[in-house]
């Protein structure tokens, strides 16, 4: 990280990137915090699976112009936009896993993180 991200800054960011995948109809939106873990790289993974590439390509989208406009941040990094099955955005404190639902399936990230609190968000239509 090149800088300090406050708590205001973080919780901001997270929720921002939260509504804006609803807003696109991201599906089974949770948010693992890892950062309280030995050697992690971020401090929250946020992770919702979508039903076509498309619609990943459209939260993915969502979130950068979302977050770009409300809090004037970009994405260090995003991968994945060729093929639209799993998006990765990097926004240094909070890493963004965009999936179509069978690739969330398969690799089941939420496993490789037991150990970390998992916060859901459910909302409704």
């Amino acid at each position: 990280m090149s800088k300090q991200t406050s708590l205001e800054e973080l919780n901001n960011l997270k929720a921002a990137i939260i509504t804006a995948i609803d807003d696109k109809k991201g599906e089974n939106i949770i948010a693992i915090e890892v950062g309280k873990i030995e050697n992690s790289i971020c401090n929250y993974f946020i992770i919702c699976n979508a039903q076509s590439n498309t619609q990943v390509n459209a939260i993915s989208d969502g979130i950068e112009k979302d977050v770009r406009k409300n809090l004037k941040e970009r994405p260090w990094h995003i991968e994945g936009r060729d093929n639209s099955q799993w998006i990765v955005m990097d926004y240094s404190s909070i890493i963004v896993h965009i999936f179509q639902t069978p690739y969330r399936d398969f690799y089941k990230l939420e496993e490789l993180w037991a150990d970390a609190p998992i916060e859901s968000f459910n909302f409704e239509a």
